[in-house]
């Protein structure tokens, strides 16, 4: 009789651990399916969660990057008189510094020279003697200006270099799609032209600027 009484109580033991087992598997899997969002193929989250697309990201962050430069940009003629006189005080006031170069929003007002590979030269009244300004009309830009010039897009924010490279193609892109999809390079020469856009200070005489507006009169 006390052999079966044992027996009993061992069984009773067994059921209780396989009851808390089963309860502790029952709120994981629960807990799981809380934690758990369903994604329908082609949606909005979807597309979140595919692979990085730096066109997507250019085309995301033009607008913002096209607000910022309309915003700060300097008339060029008043840009290049302040370096003259104080080179140091006009990148901390005006400037973005991206590794070592200084990147400038600016803006001017001149007549087009004849282009070669898309890159016009500007005739600009005011600038200094031996001053150049060139504009890169496309249909390919180069550079990471636009990138760089609000200081916020940083290279933490992507996984390794390639992407952040792309990065400034795809913006690059999105600014070539939107301003420069239009515009006649062939009838260009002898044309006035107004210019928003951005460059990076390698060459204080010789500024290539990448721009963010451009009008044709």
């Amino acid at each position: 009789m006390a052999s079966s009484v044992q027996g009993n109580r061992l069984t009773s033991g067994n059921k209780k651990k396989w009851f808390i087992a089963g309860a502790a598997i029952i709120a994981l899997l629960t807990a799981i399916a809380i934690d758990t969002t369903v994604v329908t193929i082609g949606s909005d989250q979807d597309a979140r969660q595919q692979a990085f697309s730096a066109d997507n990201f250019g085309r995301g962050e033009f607008p913002r990057i096209q607000k910022f430069v309309l915003e700060n940009a300097v008339d060029a003629t008043k840009l290049a008189s302040q370096l003259a006189v104080d080179k140091k005080s006009t990148i901390e006031k005006f400037a973005t510094v991206a590794g070592v170069f200084p990147i400038f929003p600016l803006r001017f007002v001149g007549v087009a020279d004849e282009g070669k590979s898309g890159i016009f030269t500007i005739a600009v009244e005011g600038m200094p003697e031996g001053a150049k300004i060139r504009v890169q009309s496309g249909p390919a830009i180069n550079g990471t200006e636009l990138r760089d010039v609000t200081g916020d897009i940083e290279f933490g924010a992507f996984k390794n270099q390639i992407e952040y490279q792309n990065v400034g193609a795809g913006i690059n892109k999105a600014m070539s799609a939107e301003i420069l999809s239009t515009l006649d390079r062939e009838s260009l020469k002898g044309k006035t032209v107004t210019i928003v856009g951005a460059f990076k200070m390698i060459n204080p005489k010789n500024w290539l600027v990448t721009p963010v507006e451009f009008t044709v009169q």
